[in-house]
C-alpha cells in the first residue's frame, strides 16, 4: 500500500495579492479577474479551515456544491423522492379560499412608469391646447384633463461621479499686477466635493459591493480619474459627521422587540499584525468577524453591523446595554451558536427552524422517506405563517392562530422524532440521528412562536443583511484597518436600514451631510423613518405621504 505524503503548504495570501496587483496590466482584466477569484476563494477556505466550528463533512460540502435550491420538491426529487403532495393549511377564519398554485403574470418584465419613484419628472404641457377649448376634431365638445398623463421614460447614462470645471476668467493689470477674478456661479460651494459625490461613492462600495480600485479604473476611463486613496478620504471624513446617527439607531434598536443576530467571518489586516487584547470576551481571540443585527421596534426594522474580535453575541449586549430598564427583556432570534447569546444578559431566546430544516436536507439523499416527513411538515408550519402574513395579523392574533393550527403539527412531529430515537430506528450518531436530536435538543426556543407574540420562525431576516457584509468581502477582501472596518459598518448601517424602511438611500445619506450641524444636535430627528418629516417642517410643508422613493 502506498502512503500519500501530504505537504505542507506555506501560503501568504498578501504577498499574492500584491504580486498579482503588480502583474494585472501584463494580464488583462479577464485573466487578472480569474485569478482574483480564485484568491478570494482560497482566502475564505483557509478562514473555514481555521474555524473550530467548520466540520471537514461541510468543508466537503461547501467545494462539492450540488444544484438546485432547498425548497422541498426540489430536495426531495434530487432525493428520488416522488413530489410530495403537501398538506393543505386549512385556512383560517375569514380567509379567502386558495386560489391554486401561483403563476407568473404575463408581461415583459420591465417596471412601468409609476415604478420609477426616483426619477426627475417634467410635466410636458399641450403646444396648443389648454383644458376648456373647443374639440378641434368635431369642433363642438369641450376639453378636459385626462387624470393620467401620456408617460415616456427616457435612460441616460454618465459615469458613477461625474465632475464640471468651472472655468472662470481672469485678468491682471499690466502697471500693479492686480488680478481680477470672475465671480462663482450663485450657488456653487467652495467644497470641491458635492454631498452627491460622497454618497454615491458609499452606495458603490458599501451597498453594492463595488471597492474603490474598481471605481477609480471606472472613472478613469471615462476621463473623470476618482483615484482609491480620495475616495476613502471622502468617505472617512463623511463618517465622523454621521456618527451621531449611528448612535442614535444603536439607542433605538436597544429598544427593540425582537433582535436578530448573526455572524460571518472577516478580514482586518492591521489586526493581523495586533496582539489581541489582554482582557475581555476577545481576550487571546484571533478572528475577526461581522455581526449584524437587526432589530424590529415600533414597526420600523434598524440593521447594525460591527466588525473585529467580537463575536454576534457580545455585539448584541453591548447594544443591549442601552436598552430602558423598565422594558421587559426582548426577544432574540439566532441560531443555535453560544457565541450567538448575549452574556449575561436576558432574552426570550428564539432559534432559527431554517437552520434544523437545512441539516435534512443535507442528508435527504441517504434518508429520503424520513426526511420527507420532516420537511412536509415544517411546510405545513411555513404556510400557516405565510396565511397569517397575508391577513395581517397582530401578534396576539398570530401567536392564537399558531396555537390553533401549529401547535398540534408541532407536538405530533416531537412525538415522532423522540419515538425514532427511542425505539431505535435511527442510529443516534448518523447525519439523521444528529439532525433529530438538535431539533429535541432545542425544541424549547426553535418553538417559542407556539408561546410568544411575535417571535419570528427563522433567522433569514438577519441572513439577508449578512449578504452585504459578505457581498464586500467577496469583492474587497478585506479591510486594511480597524477604522475602515468602522466607516464600512456605519455606512452599511444606514443603507441596509434604509432599504428596510423602504427609504432612498442615496437621498437620506446626501441630506445628512447638508444638515450634519443639525443632526448633530438632534439625531432623532435624522433618521429613516423622521428624515422627511423634519426637512418638510424646515421648509414650512406637509411631508409626503407613503413610502418614501
Amino acid at each position: 500500500m502506498v502512503q500519500t505524503v501530504r505537504r505542507c503548504l506555506d501560503v501568504n495570501l498578501e504577498e499574492l495579492q500584491q504580486e498579482l496587483e503588480r502583474k494585472r496590466s501584463a494580464l488583462g482584466e479577464e485573466a487578472y479577474q480569474k485569478l482574483r477569484t480564485g484568491l478570494e476563494a482560497l482566502r475564505y477556505l483557509q478562514e473555514l479551515v481555521a474555524d473550530q466550528d467548520m466540520t471537514m463533512a461541510e468543508l466537503r460540502r461547501l467545494v462539492h456544491v450540488h444544484g438546485g435550491t432547498e425548497k422541498t420538491r426540489e430536495v426531495l426529487r434530487r432525493a428520488g423522492v416522488e413530489d410530495a403532495s403537501l398538506r393543505p393549511a386549512p385556512p383560517a377564519a375569514g380567509a379567502p379560499p386558495d386560489a391554486g398554485p401561483r403563476t407568473a403574470a404575463p408581461g415583459h418584465g420591465r417596471a412601468g412608469a409609476a415604478a420609477y419613484t426616483g426619477a426627475r419628472r417634467i410635466g410636458v404641457p399641450h403646444e396648443i391646447l389648454r383644458p376648456g377649448d373647443r374639440c378641434p376634431e368635431c369642433g363642438k365638445g369641450k376639453l378636459y384633463p385626462l387624470r393620467e398623463p401620456k408617460r415616456q421614460i427616457r435612460f441616460v447614462g454618465q459615469a458613477p461621479v461625474m465632475a464640471t470645471v468651472y472655468e472662470r476668467d481672469r485678468f491682471r493689470c499690466n502697471l500693479c499686477n492686480e488680478v481680477f477674478t470672475a465671480a462663482a456661479p450663485a450657488g456653487l460651494s467652495e467644497d470641491t466635493y458635492d454631498p452627491t459625490a460622497a454618497s454615491m461613492i458609499a452606495q458603490l462600495k458599501y451597498g453594492s459591493g463595488v471597492p474603490f480600485y474598481r471605481l477609480a479604473g471606472l472613472q478613469a476611463r471615462l476621463k473623470i480619474p476618482l483615484p482609491e486613496s480620495t475616495q476613502c478620504e471622502i468617505v472617512q471624513e463623511v463618517a465622523g459627521k454621521l456618527q451621531p446617527v449611528l448612535d442614535e439607531l444603536i439607542r433605538q434598536a436597544a429598544q427593540g422587540e425582537v433582535l436578530h443576530n448573526d455572524d460571518t467571518g472577516a478580514t482586518i489586516l492591521a489586526l493581523k499584525h495586533e496582539a489581541p487584547p489582554d482582557e475581555g470576551p476577545a481576550q487571546a481571540r484571533t478572528g475577526v468577524f461581522t455581526s449584524a443585527i437587526v432589530a424590529t421596534t415600533a414597526g420600523h426594522k434598524i440593521a447594525l453591523y460591527f466588525t473585529g474580535r467580537k463575536h454576534a453575541g457580545e455585539n448584541l449586549a453591548a447594544v443591549l446595554a442601552h436598552r430602558a430598564a423598565e422594558l421587559a427583556p426582548p426577544i432574540q432570534m439566532c441560531d443555535a451558536l453560544t457565541r450567538n447569546l448575549p452574556k449575561p444578559l436576558a432574552v426570550l431566546l428564539a432559534n432559527c427552524w431554517a437552520h434544523g430544516r437545512r441539516q435534512f436536507v443535507e442528508v435527504a439523499p441517504n434518508f429520503p422517506a424520513e426526511c420527507k416527513h420532516v420537511l412536509e411538515t415544517l411546510a405545513e408550519i411555513y404556510r400557516y405563517d405565510e396565511l397569517a402574513r397575508e391577513q395581517a395579523l397582530s401578534p396576539e392574533d398570530r401567536l392564537r392562530f399558531h396555537q390553533t393550527h401549529s401547535g398540534p403539527v408541532m407536538a405530533a412531529l416531537r412525538a415522532w422524532l423522540t419515538g425514532q430515537l427511542d425505539e431505535h430506528h435511527v442510529e443516534p450518531n448518523s447525519g439523521l440521528g444528529r439532525a433529530m436530536r438538535y431539533l429535541l435538543n432545542h425544541w424549547e426556543p426553535l418553538t417559542l412562536f407556539l408561546r410568544a407574540p411575535g417571535a419570528p420562525l427563522d433567522n433569514n431576516l438577519c441572513e439577508r443583511a449578512l449578504r452585504k457584509a459578505i457581498l464586500h468581502r467577496k469583492n474587497a477582501l478585506f479591510y486594511k484597518t480597524a477604522n475602515g472596518a468602522r466607516v464600512g459598518d456605519l455606512f452599511m448601517s444606514l443603507i441596509h436600514s434604509c432599504e428596510l424602511c423602504r427609504v432612498n438611500s442615496f437621498d437620506y445619506l446626501t441630506e445628512l451631510q447638508r444638515h450634519a450641524a443639525d443632526l448633530a444636535t438632534d439625531p432623532g430627528d435624522w433618521l429613516p423613518w423622521t428624515y422627511r418629516e423634519t426637512l418638510a417642517r424646515a421648509r414650512g410643508s406637509e411631508p409626503a405621504h407613503g413610502p418614501a422613493p
